[in-house]
């Protein structure tokens, strides 16, 4: 049986105010090419199927469309939420897409059953057993209780959701027992695990307290496929536990890695063979560095370019302070075919800059860069502990921001 995993596919993304709506259909139609031409017989995407919890009329289009092209195809779909899809938003056609052989878990659940799923090959055969485990949120799997500690509740939360994976396995195992012969057990996950390489386009998620998880955690199931995390990764050397990454750019820091899925397939030996497909590129991006002289030098190499015009993330270093860069970047670009998303000063510019702080544009700041402004203009002489103690409230305040839009 060949299981194609992906993930954090955020259809509906606005990216600084462009659309990835034609990315994202080149990319669903190059997916469907591939379940043809490697006879896939199972699809798993491991959360944020949608960029936000109320995703435009578009990307639900795309999504149910998605779902009828892979019923055609003879695949079996699984859909698993993520953290940044609506619980409500995915359920409302669970039942109607199960019927398209599209099995969708936006939550954890009580009931082991419903989140073990047997998979079946083009030949209507079992062929693997799926532990469904999608974005895990703490008051799924575990009650709070008052007056405990702040240690004492991350210890229970990791237990617990050890515990609800061990159940899951448990179940998958008495399937597996029950078959004629024996098929790979398969888990899944949406978050972040411990020692990953994240990028700037990833929220931080945490789990209660939890900002990440030890990779035995996870029970020992054959593959475990991971979501959240953008850049693909062996999360541990000796566990077969990945990361499929994005299928395309979120943000200009991911130019640094090749995007792909991965499809796996165990022999007859119970040996897992894994083959990592690349993503084509469906629009060029790039990030361009340098002093005015220097871009106006790489900038000549979009001269002749032809096809999609390139979007441009541009880092001005080298330069004083200039009120006018936007318009300076603007008349470098104007006849070029190219589009200009992003201007930026350098890091060393911005932070031996401190005179014109209140001139920098909210593009070059992010939540935590305007967090740690506020606190180092405060005193806590008196109270020391305190900085990490609102470092670990706001990070926190963040995340349960990002969880009740995710809940709309």
């Amino acid at each position: 049986m060949k299981i194609l995993h992906t993930s954090d596919w955020h259809l509906g993304q606005n990216f600084y105010t462009k659309s990835r709506k034609a990315e994202h259909q080149a990319f669903l139609d190059w997916l469907l090419r591939q379940v043809t031409a490697q006879q896939i017989d199972a699809v798993i995407v491991a959360g944020d199927i949608f960029d936000t919890a109320t995703p435009p009329s578009y990307a639900r289009e795309m999504y149910n469309q998605f779902v009828v092209d892979m019923h055609k195809a003879g695949c079996n779909l699984v859909v698993l939420g993520g953290n940044h899809d609506s619980v409500s938003v995915l359920n409302e056609t669970k039942s109607l897409l199960k019927q398209l052989n599209a099995y969708v878990v936006a939550n954890t659940s009580e009931d082991a059953a419903e989140q073990v799923i047997p998979l079946c090959n083009r030949a209507g055969e079992v062929g693997a057993i799926l532990c469904a485990v999608p974005f895990i949120r703490a008051r799924d799997v575990l009650e709070s209780n008052a007056g405990d500690s702040a240690d004492a509740k991350r210890e229970a939360l990791a237990l617990a959701i050890k515990q609800h994976y061990q159940r899951l396995y448990e179940e998958a195992q008495q399937q597996q027992a029950a078959l004629p012969n024996w098929v790979p057990i398969i888990a899944t996950g949406h978050l972040a695990a411990v020692g990953v390489t994240a990028s700037e386009s990833v929220r931080e998620i945490y789990i209660g307290t939890l900002n990440g998880l030890q990779a035995d955690t996870f029970p020992p199931a054959d593959y475990i496929a991971l979501g959240h995390i953008h850049r693909p990764q062996l999360v541990s050397k000796n566990r077969p536990i990945y990361y499929s990454g994005s299928p395309i750019a979120l943000s200009f820091d991911e130019l640094s890695h090749k995007k792909q899925v991965n499809v796996l397939e165990f022999t007859t030996n119970k040996t897992l063979q894994l083959d990592l497909l690349e993503v084509p590129t469906f629009q060029p991006l790039a990030v361009l560095k340098g002093d005015l002289m220097a871009l106006e030098q790489s900038l000549q190499q979009y001269a002749h370019h032809s096809g999609v015009p390139v979007w441009l993330s541009i880092e001005v270093t080298g330069q004083d302070f200039l009120s006018d860069i936007q318009q300076k970047i603007q008349q470098l670009t104007q006849d070029l075919p190219v589009e200009v998303l992003q201007v930026k000063r350098s890091r060393k510019n911005v932070q031996t800059d401190t005179t014109k702080t209140a001139e920098r544009t909210l593009t070059e700041l992010t939540p935590e860069e305007v967090f740690a402004k506020r606190l180092a203009q405060r005193d806590f002489t008196k109270d020391p502990q305190q900085p990490e103690r609102l470092t670990l409230h706001f990070a926190q305040t963040l995340a349960s921001l990002h969880e009740q839009e995710a809940n709309v």
